[in-house]
């Protein structure tokens, strides 16, 4: 059955280029004319209001439309948006059949943009922030979101080395890399004290489990940034590599399934009739997660939520801080208070007193 378009919720409408993000179209244009085989204008150029990272561009010419990643205008926190590692894991990907869009160039010359990026082909979908997908009949929601966990299990499946990626990330401790970089990326951000989430990073500090498995990493793999194909209940694409590396699998599973467990919101299930919408329970698609990827069950739960929260909150923090410069990728930057960070500190120092 066809997926009927409607206002529903879907994280991926343009708008006008903000102000703050503005470039030369016209010398964009004349570099893409080199670097891209068949590129050729006249360019339009539209920005993606979804995102809060790096701001996102839709380009469209005649011939084709195409999709430019950048990294923002500003201060920036070292090791942040790295249009680099999103572009290397990409190509990388285009070797498979794995969904993402095609990588047609990488530039670090400031001097064209005012700060590095690359372009990609444009996959048309839908990225979804309001997870309980009201477009959608609830078969075609249990189709979905079973395309979401096979799609993930088949990035943690691929071999890395034999994809040129072996360097992407230290093979081992990831969580402890992961902890020591968004603590201190909080702490270079923090514009209020908050003791809390102080406290939920000892924790994690002095509580980090052994690592099973060594995989590909997305990062961020949620059903904002994953693309749902416009007609079908299946994955389209899957977006915004900026925090991929070589790590935990597990990281990315219980990161996506957060949504089962947050408070309520359009972000969440919580309060939602699951079986009504379609939606499968928690523990049907760990079952599936863990059957397709060939391993027992996932131990350490807790641990691995409190650390999403942590995460959460200190990337929440990096937002609040570039809205306060003035250089945030996303309207939605100004919503946010450190009092929200405190929130997500709070709900991790539930789970660590689970665990």
């Amino acid at each position: 059955m066809p997926i009927t378009p409607a206002a529903s919720g879907f994280a991926s409408e343009t708008i006008d280029v903000k102000p703050a993000h503005r470039f030369d179209e016209a010398r964009l244009a004349a570099y893409l004319a080199e670097a891209i085989a068949g590129f050729e204008g006249p360019l339009t150029v539209k920005q993606f209001e979804g995102g809060q990272s790096n701001p996102t561009y839709f380009l469209t010419t005649p011939a084709r439309n195409y999709v430019l990643r950048r990294k923002p205008p500003g201060k920036l926190v070292k090791s942040a948006h790295a249009v680099d590692r999103e572009f290397r894991v990409i190509r990388a990907l285009n070797a498979t059949d794995f969904p993402v869009p095609k990588a047609y160039v990488l530039c670090n010359d400031d001097a064209v943009i005012g700060t590095p990026f690359f372009v990609m082909s444009h996959v048309p979908g839908h990225a979804r922030a309001d997870v309980s997908m009201p477009d959608l009949t609830p078969l075609q929601r249990t189709a979905l979101v079973h395309s979401y966990i096979d799609t993930l299990a088949q990035l943690h499946s691929f071999d890395h080395a034999a994809l040129g990626l072996s360097d992407f990330g230290p093979p081992g401790n990831y969580f402890a890399r992961q902890v020591s970089r968004w603590g201190r990326q909080f702490n270079e951000t923090e514009t209020e004290k908050l003791p809390e989430m102080h406290e939920l990073i000892a924790w994690l500090e002095h509580s980090i489990p052994e690592q099973a498995r060594t995989t590909i990493v997305h990062g961020d793999y949620s059903f904002n940034n994953v693309l749902s194909h416009p007609t079908q209940p299946r994955v389209a694409a899957v977006l915004d590599w900026e925090l991929s590396t070589i790590g935990d699998p597990l990281a990315d599973f219980t990161y996506f399934t957060q949504p089962w467990f947050a408070p309520a919101g359009e972000r969440s299930f919580t309060g939602r009739d699951l079986r009504a919408l379609g939606i499968p329970q928690y523990g049907e698609l760990r079952d599936r997660y863990c059957a397709t990827s060939g391993i027992a069950g996932i131990a350490h739960e807790n641990f691995y939520r409190a650390f999403h929260a942590f995460r959460s909150g200190a990337i929440l923090q990096g937002i609040i801080r570039r809205a306060i410069d003035g250089t945030a990728a996303g309207a939605m930057a100004l919503a946010f208070t450190p009092a929200d960070v405190r929130n997500g500190a709070l709900r991790g120092l539930d789970y660590a007193r689970r665990a």
